[in-house]
């Protein structure tokens, strides 16, 4: 038996999967978002590390098989600033958080976003790392002082349970990332962080390896020498465990994010700023990667709004038709703004075309459409040209898969099993190891989603959204 672990932004998730890849059991532990002051996210790194132990052990509770690999991912970017021995010197900043808005709009005034860009083809947002520590090293420098690693999620897990300091490429990649490989000198020093390069931790390719320790086997269960695998981060392992690895075929995973990724083999850096160039740990294979703010967060808060819930979205779906009676919507309701297919700090949301005759039914399916078409508008930013494969916890939805498909003008192939990144972690922790794996069985999509009459509707919705997007735009900055 394999486990995969996925340590997401408000749930931690242990996943046991047979050799043939089936799915045999999951278990589930939420995680607490704080919120110390408007704008700010954090979380408290020893809390997220107990959840690892947590859904672990759970999970061995109800499977007893001995287990041969523990392969870890998690949410990408944010700060994590742990010593020595992967403790925290202060809590975990998200990636949704906002504090360092001022310092991206600094960068993309003076130069700087456009200069990363063209050194390794990402964008800079309020939650990567370069921006956090910049903010960190101007209002919080003891903390980066106290610090060894300015880390990402995943690999404080795997120096919990190891010991091993290191990061994988895809991690790496953002925002300090070589296309090379390793950490940029350009990137550093155009960001004014090369006196912290020392907080970075060794790239290790194609994954970080080692095995439990005794503490790590205490915490989880598993015994003590276990494999410990520890990569690619959420975004490149579902696009893993999806089976997207031809360029020009991508994937769209509708969860708290709208994570809209394409692979590629090269790195694009060719015309406006927008979006990221991901690393996979194997040469000439990138992923082109929008990860919009918006996605289910947007969902559940204006079902919170209406008094619904989630059991209610197919019977509000129904009960409005396509465009919504009129009521169309910019999802940009994150508090850090936009990051893909553009980077704006200040983006907010949009209602237009609201009246006193419109009801719950026509603002939730406004909002749904809303996310369906900032779907679109990344993955054509990201060159999607071939088939498209979707996971997420919104894909759960057919009403709203239905939308997507419409939007798209497009099959969705549904990947197989609920847990697409912990699944493409697996994978890729067994080739990490050397060990055979059939990857095109483990990642077949499970079922086909054709979009329907609707879509030349959508199609002209679609153009009505880049109109309403490109006259509030010049707004944000004003407010």
């Amino acid at each position: 038996m394999y486990v995969g672990v996925d340590v997401g932004t408000s749930v931690t998730k242990a996943v046991a999967f047979a050799e043939s890849g089936e799915q045999l059991d999951c278990e589930v532990v939420d995680t607490r978002l704080s919120h110390p002051s408007p704008g700010l996210v954090e979380q408290d790194t020893d809390e997220v590390v107990d959840s690892v132990g947590a859904v672990i052990r759970g999970l061995l509770d109800r499977v007893r098989e001995p287990v041969e690999l523990l392969a870890l991912t998690g949410q990408g970017d944010g700060l994590w600033l742990v010593d020595d021995q992967g403790r925290p010197v202060r809590p975990a900043v998200s990636w949704m958080d906002g504090r360092a808005a001022g310092t991206i709009r600094e960068w993309t005034d003076s130069g700087v976003a456009d200069a990363v860009f063209q050194a390794n083809g990402n964008t800079l947002f309020p939650g990567c790392a370069a921006a956090l520590l910049a903010h960190l090293d101007a209002h919080e420098p003891a903390a980066l002082d106290r610090a060894t690693t300015a880390a990402y999620c995943k690999d404080v897990v795997f120096q919990r349970l190891t010991g091993v300091r290191a990061t994988d490429a895809s991690d790496a990649s953002l925002p300090f990332g070589d296309p090379a490989g390793g950490y940029s000198e350009a990137v550093l020093k155009a960001t004014g962080l090369t006196h912290r390069a020392d907080l970075l931790a060794p790239v290790r390719t194609p994954l970080p390896v080692g095995e439990l320790h005794a503490a790590g086997a205490a915490a989880t269960g598993l015994p003590v020498g276990t494999p410990v695998t520890s990569g690619p981060f959420d975004l490149p392992a579902c696009a893993r465990g999806a089976g997207v690895v031809h360029p020009g075929d991508g994937m769209l995973i509708i969860g708290t994010t709208l994570a809209c990724q394409v692979a590629s083999s090269t790195v694009d850096t060719s015309g406006a700023p927008a979006g990221m160039n991901l690393a996979t740990g194997t040469p000439g294979r990138f992923l082109r990667a929008m990860p919009a703010m918006v996605g289910t967060a947007s969902v559940d808060w204006v079902l919170r709004l209406t008094k619904s819930t989630v059991d209610d979205l197919p019977r509000l779906l129904a009960a409005a038709p396509p465009g919504a009676r009129g009521v169309s919507v910019l999802p940009y309701f994150a508090p850090s703004g936009e990051r893909a297919p553009f980077v704006d700090p200040f983006a907010r949301g949009q209602f237009s075309g609201l009246t006193l005759q419109h009801d719950a039914a026509d603002v939730v399916r406004a909002v749904c459409e809303g996310i369906a078409y900032a779907a679109r508008h990344c993955l054509e930013a990201a060159g999607l040209s071939g088939a498209l494969a979707v996971s997420g916890g919104g894909a759960r939805s057919d009403a709203w898969l239905r939308v997507f498909a419409d939007v798209l003008r497009r099959p969705l192939h549904i990947a197989q099993g609920t847990q697409v990144g912990a699944r493409g972690a697996v994978v890729a922790g067994l080739a990490a190891l050397g060990r055979p794996v059939d990857e095109a069985g483990w990642t077949g999509s499970a079922r086909v989603v054709e979009p329907g009459a609707a879509a030349d509707h959508y199609e002209r919705g679609y153009q009505r959204y880049l109109d309403q997007l490109a006259a509030a735009r010049p707004l944000w900055g004003a407010a």
